[in-house]
């Protein structure tokens, strides 16, 4: 199982399921960040046709391309279908924003060997790292 910045260093397409439009909310700004940073950030909220300057998809199933990781912003309870999409895509990273803490969502990333991470923030991580995709 690879770190979390390993992750990160070998992601270029993020798929953010539940981005928000609200600027006030760590759902739109996370997802921001990172992209401001170099990743391609593919938004996953029914609710919306565009975020970031990206098309908004339905489910992550609805997405036309491969993605390297399915960053999560719902609640706990949600992640475990959100997991089960995500290997159904074949996603091969999970990660579970700050907060979010699921045992069964772990379970199911680890049947599906994908590599899982949980209740810590993308963009922290990434400051932390001093990681960024721009060339």
């Amino acid at each position: 199982m690879r770190t979390a910045q390993q992750i990160l260093a070998d992601s270029a397409v993020i798929a953010v399921v539940g981005a928000s439009r609200d600027p006030t909310k760590a759902a739109h700004g996370v997802p921001l960040q990172m992209q401001r940073h170099g990743w391609r950030i593919i938004p996953v909220n029914p609710s919306v046709d565009e975020l970031f300057g990206e098309r908004a998809y339905k489910t992550l199933a609805d997405i036309p391309h491969p993605v390297d990781l399915v960053n999560v912003f719902r609640p706990a309870a949600d992640a475990v279908q959100v997991v089960r999409d995500a290997a159904t895509i074949g996603a091969p990273a999970v990660w579970l924003q700050l907060g979010i803490v699921s045992a069964e969502a772990r379970r199911i990333a680890e049947e599906a060997g994908m590599d899982y991470v949980e209740d810590r923030c993308l963009a922290v991580e990434r400051a932390v790292n001093a990681l960024t995709r721009l060339t």
